[in-house]
């Protein structure tokens, strides 16, 4: 009997270990599928879009449904909670055993021991899906060793960093007004063969667009139309033709080696409500790792565990939450409380 319960203890700490790590990230540990013994990280910390909730909702359905390992990191403040934007990602160095990382960024400055094991993934080319914010992932100072990779950066030997460089993009702009526009994304004709668009249909996001003009040589795979509204019958602005918002690319590391690439100028926390929007990011996973021939039109893109996104917008993330709260397949994502709305100031001359 009391060998019976330490066995089972040791399965529960095996367990436990699994899905928590000790520098703030949580796992999700794939049993069968196409992904069996491949490690996808997701990196999550963006000031208003809430990769904080997209990514790690993502993880899940890839982890349970695919077979993948899914490590999930987050910015957390000194006390360990989630803060998004923050520049602290505790848990960097399991890059080194990553097959692909999905990133959900903004304007970040990492201290050096983060920053360098995400610099080594790119120097050995592993293949990178961004989502919204990471075409301007970094904001780092020019003294900075790691400068070249700021969205910003002036050199023509990695001009406009790493989002410009590996991405296709930097930050280039609104096209489309948040919480006013919604958007309409529509594959290209001749592109809905590719392995992404698999199955891809009906795409209606709520965040409002951005200008892109990919660098070359970039596949674009989708184009985003601004609509008048927030509802999917919502007319088209007629002053804003559609642009480049799904591409496809390559990137080199120093030996030539290429790394796959695809980004999305969407990719907000009531975006990955939509199946279509949903199914272009996990097919696009599964290529980046080569599993493109795994890639079905009605693949289980269902979600695992409660998916209640909070709207998204700069400060109304979710206070009191730390890695660990996500861990298993049931529980919600997030869990805490929404920062209470500021009172509204009373006009000049009232009380």
């Amino acid at each position: 009997m009391k060998r019976a319960y330490l066995l089972l203890s040791l399965v529960l700490v095996a367990v436990f270990c699994q899905v928590v790590l000790a520098g703030g990230g949580v796992v999700y540990q794939g049993r069968k599928g196409p992904g069996e013994g491949k490690h996808i990280v997701f990196i999550a910390s963006d000031h208003e879009y809430r990769s904080e909730e997209i990514l790690p909702a993502m993880a899940r359905i890839l982890a349970q449904r695919y077979g993948f390992k899914c490590t999930v990191l987050f910015g957390v403040d000194d006390k360990g909670f989630i803060q998004p934007g923050n520049s602290n990602i505790p848990g960097m160095e399991v890059l080194d055993s990553a097959d692909l990382a999905v990133l959900g960024l903004r304007f970040l400055d990492l201290p050096k021991d983060q920053m360098q094991p995400f610099v080594d993934y790119l120097d050995r080319a592993g293949p990178v899906i961004g989502v919204r914010t990471t075409s301007h992932g970094f904001k780092i100072p020019a003294e900075s060793p790691f400068a070249k990779y700021s969205f910003n950066y002036k050199g023509d030997d990695y001009n406009l960093g790493f989002g410009r460089q590996v991405l296709g993009e930097t930050w280039a702009g609104h096209y489309g007004k948040n919480h006013q526009q919604s958007t309409r994304i529509t594959i290209i004709p001749e592109k809905k063969s590719h392995p992404v668009m698999t199955g891809v249909k009906n795409v209606h996001v709520q965040s409002g667009g951005y200008a892109a003009d990919p660098l070359e040589p970039s596949n674009i795979l989708a184009m985003a139309q601004p609509l008048n509204g927030m509802d999917a019958k919502s007319p088209p602005d007629e002053t804003k033709p559609p642009v480049p918002t799904s591409w496809v690319r390559y990137y080199k590391n120093a030996d030539g080696k290429k790394g796959r690439v695809f980004h999305s100028t969407h990719g907000a926390s009531e975006d990955f409500l939509n199946d279509g929007y949903r199914r272009m990011l996990i097919n696009a996973c599964l290529w980046a790792v080569g599993l493109e021939k795994e890639i079905r039109p009605h693949s289980d893109i269902s979600f695992t565990g409660p998916y209640n996104p909070t709207t998204f917008g700069s400060g109304k993330h979710k206070q009191g939450v730390k890695p660990g709260d996500l861990k298993g397949f049931k529980t919600p994502i997030l869990p805490g409380q929404a920062p209470e709305p500021k009172p509204k100031r009373p006009a000049k001359g009232k009380k």
